[in-house]
């Protein structure tokens, strides 16, 4: 329950409101309880006037996205939308004549009326009118820029929805721009699943235009279809870098799944180190502790001490996964290194002071698996000893790289858990 001071601040209506500024909003019941938050707006173009305003697309709890009548909202404050509290949770569909605006319209060109040229939707302002109808009223737009410097921007303006008129077909690039600039602060899975919303065109167009690190990041939050559909649009050389970027047993996941020829032809291109740890892990089966593991765990010699091995975890390309344990070897101390000797965890290593070596700490009782442990014996395990990763070894002894619990979670949940449809009514 909210107090009664943010329950009077909330019940303030704007009767104007910029969209891409409602994106990331909290939306809340009556009572001041969060439901979701905005990832979008719908509107239907009309023969004559300014489209209107249908409802706010929300993603609820689980990632579930549903549509919310304009009717059933109540109140938008800056940061918050106020519902009737009556939602209905089956999965938000898209009809044909129906338009999403951030989606969709922004990165648009329209043509100015008054003859002055072109520029791009940046913002879509809506209003309420006195009938209690939101429609669109105004554009945020962006000239051309004027300057062949990359970094320069044309200058801005507003516009009313009469005075331009929309060009049959826009400048994908810049489009594609627009809509990562509104989704720039997202995490990668939230961005994955926001871009599964969009139309299959749509999507690898605004793939295409994030930059490498980030589509890497991406690539591996989405689904196999999805990820083939992007890295084959994608120039081999381009699609080597990215698959450079991810972490190994996602990128080997994707390669499994592209034809034999483009395989080889990315792996001829990719950093020879990382494509010999790509093809170790491309020849075991994919339930197995070869197919799930990662070649990249964090990797000390027992005479590193524990300040050298927290410096190790401090980086900040270590998942969180894999900064919880540092496994001990005999050199070399990169997979496959040699023989494994066995685990510190992060938690016994707060406990004792940096100049301490790891080989008074390390974990002997912890037994390493092998890499063709079939999965369910590896979530079991994991959950016996409440673990986060296993180290997966060779019949030598050898660390051969480890399984982490965001990788089992991956394998164990269902193909479509990113879109499970619940189709019920609830009072909020």
């Amino acid at each position: 329950m909210a107090p009664i001071s943010r329950l009077k601040l909330i019940s303030v209506s704007a009767n104007r409101v910029f969209v891409a500024r409602l994106a990331g909003c909290g939306v809340f019941d009556p009572a001041g309880d969060r439901v979701g938050k905005v990832f979008d707006a719908l509107v239907s173009y009309r023969k004559s006037g300014s489209p209107r305003v249908l409802g706010l697309l929300v993603e609820m709890t689980g990632r579930r996205k549903v549509f919310v009548p304009i009717a059933r909202v109540t109140s938008i404050a800056p940061g918050q939308v106020i519902t009737t509290g009556l939602i209905d949770l089956r999965r938000f569909s898209q009809r044909g004549s129906e338009v999403r605006v951030i989606a969709e319209m922004l990165g648009r060109t329209v043509s100015l009326l008054d003859g002055s040229g072109s520029a791009t939707i940046e913002d879509v302002a809506i209003e309420l009118n006195k009938s209690r109808q939101w429609n669109v009223t105004e554009l945020f737009l962006r000239r051309p820029k004027t300057s062949s410097s990359r970094f320069a921007k044309g200058a801005t303006l507003f516009a009313a929805w009469q005075s331009v008129a929309e060009e049959a077909k826009g400048d994908g690039a810049q489009s594609a721009e627009q809509l990562i600039a509104t989704y720039s602060d997202l995490r990668p899975a939230d961005l994955a699943s926001a871009l599964l919303e969009l139309p299959d065109e749509r999507m690898i167009e605004v793939a295409e235009e994030l930059d490498d690190e980030r589509l890497a990041d991406v690539l591996e939050e989405l689904p196999e279809d999805e990820q083939v559909d992007i890295i084959q649009e994608l120039d081999d050389e381009r699609a080597a870098e990215v698959l450079d970027l991810m972490e190994p047993d996602d990128a080997a996941d994707l390669m499994a799944n592209l034809p034999e020829e483009r395989t080889e032809a990315l792996l001829d291109l990719m950093d020879e180190e990382e494509a010999e740890d790509l093809r170790m892990l491309m020849q075991y089966a994919p339930f197995t502790a070869g197919g799930l593991m990662t070649t990249e765990p964090i990797i000390c010699s027992a005479d590193a001490t524990v300040a050298e091995a927290m410096a190790l975890i401090r980086r900040q390309e270590v998942a969180p996964a894999l900064a919880a344990s540092v496994f001990v070897t005999l050199p070399p101390y990169e997979t496959v290194t040699g023989r494994y000797l066995g685990v510190v965890h992060f938690q016994r290593m707060l406990r004792y002071p940096p100049h301490e070596r790891l080989g008074s700490l390390v974990d002997t009782e912890l037994e390493p698996i092998r890499a063709d442990t079939p999965i369910r014996t590896i979530h079991r395990n994991l959950a016996n000893y409440n673990l986060v990763a296993l180290p997966v070894v060779d019949s030598f002894h050898r660390l051969l790289g480890v399984v982490t619990v965001d990788d089992v979670l991956d394998h164990l949940l269902p193909d479509d858990w990113r879109s499970e449809d619940e189709s019920e009514v609830v009072d909020g």
